[in-house]
């Protein structure tokens, strides 16, 4: 997976106005509560506000897990497959989860 990372000063500071692609990699984390952070794509004023910014993952970002189960699969990762998934034609595996926790 390719990422791009921003060197400690630089992403400190970026990420008193901005979200930085660090940063929103914690809303894809497996954990509930980090998977609930960090809604915003441009700025963290508005999770800031609401009290859903969260700085860091509780595991070491390299090593976080990210992503839903049922897209895990190589198969699942390609092009097509990618863009087919908002149409619900991806996840052989299980069936599409809810965006709602009950």
């Amino acid at each position: 997976m390719s990422t791009m990372r921003f060197a400690g000063r630089l992403e400190r500071a970026l990420r008193r106005w901005v979200v930085t692609p660090s940063l929103h990699r914690v809303h894809h984390s497996v954990v509930p509560d980090e998977t609930d952070s960090n809604f915003g794509f441009s700025v963290v004023w508005w999770d800031r506000l609401f009290g859903t910014y969260r700085a860091a993952p509780r595991r070491p970002e390299a090593t976080m897990p990210i992503g839903l189960d049922e897209f895990r699969d190589a198969t699942d990762q390609g092009l097509v497959p990618l863009l087919l998934q908002p149409l619900g034609a991806g996840a052989r595996h299980a069936p599409a989860r809810s965006c709602r926790r009950a």
